[in-house]
């Protein structure tokens, strides 16, 4: 089935854009599509430039909700909301009528608070060094890193996310200083991991015997509910209608979804649609979840 979904999108002649305003993604080929899909039972499955390493971007948010909820619980909804935005993913507009506060921690906004809150009492290399203990764990994978030069790129091109974290400090919802909570985030943004490591990786939202415990069960259905209703940023509800089942996208063309109690499912195509979506993974996943007829709804 893979095989197949994988020799579809090759044919397709709209791949979407690469996102221009990160330098280091401006120069990926958009040509390149991978997916794997890791289940229940150990099987990993993969087609196409599945092993291409790449910039999981904001799929990383899904790993820094998993730390700040560990280490802050529900105290961490006092600063991030759980609301879609209806707005796009790095929009300043509604933290000018909602005073500072985020609308949903998978927004560039709310994980920066996110990040704001796991660096808090800790250095930006004790952070990230948690955060890829966590990845790296999560996957059963030592060799996951982060790409220093699509960092130093975020870094040199992040002024808009600068902003939003000048105005969240400016009402009191930044802890640490704006430089070293962005620096953290652009870092986290820049893991990079292939198709297969990230099916892996999500293998902890699955639930299940012999899947890896590193969140309590209750606070997997948190995350999986903010993936469902706000992954995908103001087309959130769009894949929710599609697929039918939670995912997360990013800008660098990952999404990762997960079929709860089935298998964790990773697509990559640097392209994007609109709303800044990988085009062919949005399309691969419907594909995907019509095919196995695999929903949360069923």
């Amino acid at each position: 089935m893979l095989d197949e979904i994988g020799h579809e999108m090759a044919r397709r002649d709209d791949r979407g854009a690469v996102a221009t305003y990160i330098p280091e993604l401006a120069d990926i080929d958009p040509d390149q599509f991978g997916m794997a899909v890791a289940t229940v039972d150990g099987r990993v499955m993969v087609t196409g430039d599945a092993d291409v390493p790449f910039s999981i971007q904001s799929v990383s948010k899904v790993f820094t909700l998993a730390l700040a909820l560990g280490r802050h619980g529900d105290g961490l909804w006092h600063r991030v909301g759980r609301e879609p935005s209806g707005h796009a993913f790095n929009s300043i507009l509604q933290l000018e009528t909602e005073h500072g506060i985020p609308r949903n921690p998978f927004i560039n906004a709310g994980a920066l608070v996110v990040t704001d809150a796991i660096l808090e009492g800790r250095a930006p290399k004790e952070t990230l060094a948690e955060l890829l203990q966590f990845v790296r764990a999560a996957a059963d994978d030592d060799a996951i890193h982060i790409d220093a030069d699509v960092a130093r790129s975020e870094q040199e091109t992040g002024h808009r996310n600068m902003a939003l974290a000048q105005f969240m400090a400016a009402h009191g919802n930044l802890r640490n200083p704006v430089e070293m909570t962005c620096g953290t985030y652009f870092h986290q943004c820049a893991i990079a991991m292939s198709c297969r490591q990230l099916a892996m990786a999500g293998r902890f939202l699955v639930g299940g015997r012999d899947m890896p415990g590193l969140v309590a069960r209750r606070r997997m259905r948190r995350i999986l509910a903010l993936m469902m209703t706000c992954g995908h940023y103001d087309a959130s509800g769009d894949f929710a209608f599609r697929v039918g089942l939670p995912g997360k996208s990013g800008v660098g063309g990952a999404i990762l979804v997960i079929a709860p109690g089935r298998a964790s499912i990773a697509v990559w195509s640097p392209g994007l649609n609109a709303n800044g979506n990988s085009h062919l993974g949005t399309q691969a996943t419907e594909v995907f979840a019509t095919r196995t007829n695999w929903s949360v709804f069923d």
